[in-house]
């Protein structure tokens, strides 16, 4: 977790080296995904090599070129995560000064977030 300042490319690929291995299919269980898909603040050349060196395929949408690359549709899927964790007040802004507390409430709101998905599927 950073601070609210920093730019979020920074932290591009010490996220990709914590995925921990994803369970499934029979052999050994991957490391990391096959796609990482960004907006066109993560379009660096350098970041675009790093990812590639870890094993990973980019889709990051490149500055200068018309919306519609097909990306929004994938990446809705995120932002409307953001927008549901912002319907819990102590999230749209982060007041808690412990790392520890504010992941913790962000944990909750997840729960809550999918308890009340699952109660709705039900019904």
């Amino acid at each position: 977790m950073t601070g609210g300042n920093r730019n979020d490319v920074t932290q591009l690929i010490p996220l990709l080296q914590a995925v921990p291995p994803v369970r499934g299919k029979r052999g050994r269980p991957r490391r990391r995904p096959d796609v990482v898909l960004g907006d066109r603040g993560y379009d660096h050349d350098k970041y675009r090599r790093l990812v590639w060196d870890l094993g990973v395929k980019p889709l990051i949408a490149r500055r200068g070129i018309e919306h519609g690359s097909g990306l929004g549709a994938q990446r809705w899927v995120v932002e409307r995560a953001f927008a549901h964790l912002h319907w819990f007040r102590r999230l749209r802004i982060r007041w808690e000064i412990r790392d520890d507390i504010h992941e913790a409430f962000l944990t909750l709101g997840c729960s809550i977030i999918c308890w009340r998905r699952l109660k709705n599927h039900q019904a």
